[in-house]
């Protein structure tokens, strides 16, 4: 894959730093500013699935993760990015089915067990849930702890059990 070069990196890179700012409308300028040859570039597609995840774009945000995994398949975002719009989409199922193979694929990225065990308990498949929780809990613990404590994704499986079995610090 061809690196971007000036002056299409510092575009991109502009365009990273005023989503940081949460200002997508300059955001969106930079990105638009990058020479259309490199339009489908990777790191363009990523930073445009981010804008299109705050707007809430999620149909637009599943074709861009299509596109970005047509490029970059050895890209673990690519695949928890079409999920994850797929889910917002309220395509649940299909987050899950197009999600479970990057499991293998990626097997030390917590994210993607993690994403899997939110998926299986809106999908109402709870024992599935904690089996993919207890996985990404072996991959990183305290990330994963943290993050399921606060998810609503997750709360078919907390009512399941009473409560979460731990108590997050601040």
């Amino acid at each position: 894959m061809q690196p971007l070069l000036p002056p299409d990196r510092h575009h991109l890179r502009a365009a990273e730093g005023w989503l940081e700012l949460d200002n997508d409308r300059e955001a969106a300028a930079e990105l638009d500013r990058i020479a259309p040859e490199f339009a489908a570039h990777p790191d363009v597609l990523e930073a445009r699935w981010h804008l299109g995840a705050r707007a809430k774009q999620w149909e637009r945000c599943v074709a861009i993760a299509n596109a970005l995994l047509e490029r970059d398949p050895r890209r673990p975002t690519a695949w928890i990015h079409r999920s994850f719009a797929l889910h917002e989409a309220r395509r649940t199922q299909e987050a899950f089915d197009q999600l479970v193979p990057a499991a293998n694929r990626f097997p030390a990225v917590w994210t993607i067990p993690y994403n899997l065990a939110c998926y299986c308990a809106q999908l109402g498949r709870i024992q599935e849930s904690r089996t993919w929780l207890q996985r990404a809990l072996a991959l990183d613990e305290r990330t994963v702890k943290q993050a399921a404590a606060r998810d609503p994704d997750l709360k078919p499986l907390w009512e399941s059990l009473g409560g979460t079995p731990w108590q997050t610090r601040g």
